[in-house]
């Protein structure tokens, strides 16, 4: 069986993508309004933040193949192999869910962050020995919940920084 790979939502990544250009944009503005280096230093405290959450996301994945799960992250990789699972188990708060895969050495925490998180669940719950799984992870396989808030605080990123760049661009002209 060939595994299947699971990234980030692109209706994530594609605002936190515009959020980190348009940080840049403003930046550049104020460097050419010649604002003073306090600001364009806060500026820049603002905007790494977005720059890591966009760089760490964009490269997040998840592959499932038939024996075991594998996550890449900007950090590097972990491999689980299910027949070493100890427990498989759910968290949910609110819209919010995490599954942990957990091993007696180590441990790995998925999202729904992930496109198409549904389909990863329900093929974890058919791979992973059914001993290990949890009340709550057979329930959450039954009715993922879909979560969009990350994707509204970042789409508000770009309406603020937008509505800030032509402010600063409308003093100018």
């Amino acid at each position: 069986m060939s595994g299947t790979t699971y990234r980030i939502r692109k209706g994530f990544l594609i605002p936190m993508a515009i959020t980190v250009v348009l940080g840049v944009v403003l930046l550049f503005i104020g460097i050419w309004i010649q604002l003073p280096s306090g600001r364009l230093y806060l500026l820049a405290a603002f905007m790494a933040p977005a720059l890591l959450i966009f760089i760490e996301s964009s490269r997040r994945r998840v592959h499932i193949h038939s024996d075991h799960i594998l996550m890449e992250r900007t950090l590097g990789k972990k491999q689980l192999d299910f027949g070493d699972l100890t427990s498989v188990d759910a968290v949910r708060v609110r819209k919010r869910v995490f599954i942990s895969l957990t091993t007696e050495n180590s441990f790995m925490i998925i999202s729904n962050s992930y496109d198409r998180f549904d389909e990863l669940v329900r093929r974890l719950i058919d791979l992973v020995p059914q001993a290990t799984l949890s009340a709550e992870a057979r329930q959450l396989a039954a009715d993922p919940p879909r979560k969009c808030s990350d994707i509204f605080s970042a789409w508000l990123a770009v309406a603020v920084l937008l509505l800030v760049i032509a402010t600063q661009l409308r003093s100018i002209f």
